[in-house]
C-alpha cells in the first residue's frame, strides 16, 4: 500500500477530474505556498542530498520529503506510519499545517514517481540445452537490478518538481 492512499483504480473519471482540482488548490492556496517555499529552502540546504522512499524518517537518519521537512521543524513523526501500517494523510496534513491533498501528492512524488529499481540486459554463456534458432550464441535476458543512485534522483527530481510548484508572490 501507498503512504500517500492514492489508488489507480478510478471508475469515476469525474472524480480523478475533482480530486486533481483539490491538489492544484491545494498547492495554489497560501498555505501550500508557504509549505513549499519552506520544503524548497530546507532541501537546498541538506548537506546529504538524498531522499528515500515510503517513510518520514529512519532510525539511521534517512528523510523522505516530508520527513527532510519534519526534521527541519521539530515535527514529531514516528507515530505518521510509512508504507507498510499505512498512513493517516489527515494527521499528516494537520502535523503539516496543510491540506491533505497537498501531502498526498508530495508523499507519492517521493514515493512513486522515482522507481529504485532498473532493467538491465544481461548475457548468459554456457552450453544450451537444447537446439534451436539461439543454438551457440548467447542467451539474452533482462533483469531488474536496484539502482544506487535512486537517492540522489529522488532529492533531483523533488526539489525541482517543489520549485516548479512554487508561484511568484505578487508585488502589489
Amino acid at each position: 500500500m501507498s503512504r500517500s492512499g492514492y489508488s489507480d483504480d478510478i471508475e469515476d473519471n469525474w472524480r480523478l477530474i475533482m480530486w486533481r482540482g483539490r491538489v492544484a488548490s491545494s498547492i495554489r492556496g497560501k498555505r501550500g505556498q508557504a509549505l513549499l517555499r519552506e520544503l524548497l529552502a530546507v532541501l537546498d540546504a541538506m548537506p546529504d542530498k538524498k531522499l528515500y522512499p515510503n517513510s518520514f524518517a529512519t532510525a539511521s537518519g534517512e528523510y523522505c520529503t516530508l520527513g527532510a521537512l519534519g526534521a527541519a521543524r521539530g515535527v514529531k513523526m514516528d507515530d505518521l506510519g510509512d508504507a507498510e501500517d499505512g498512513c493517516d494523510e489527515r494527521l499528516v496534513a494537520e502535523r503539516f499545517g496543510v491540506a491533505a491533498p497537498l501531502v498526498q501528492e508530495i508523499m507519492w512524488m517521493n514515493d512513486e514517481f522515482v522507481d529504485d529499481w532498473y532493467w538491465k540486459d544481461i548475457e548468459l554463456h554456457g552450453p544450451p540445452t537444447e537446439r534451436g534458432p539461439e543454438w551457440g550464441r548467447p542467451l539474452r535476458h533482462s533483469v531488474r537490478v536496484q539502482d544506487g543512485t535512486a537517492p540522489e534522483r529522488r532529492w533531483r527530481v523533488m526539489r525541482d518538481w517543489v520549485a516548479k510548484q512554487i508561484k511568484e508572490k505578487d508585488h502589489a
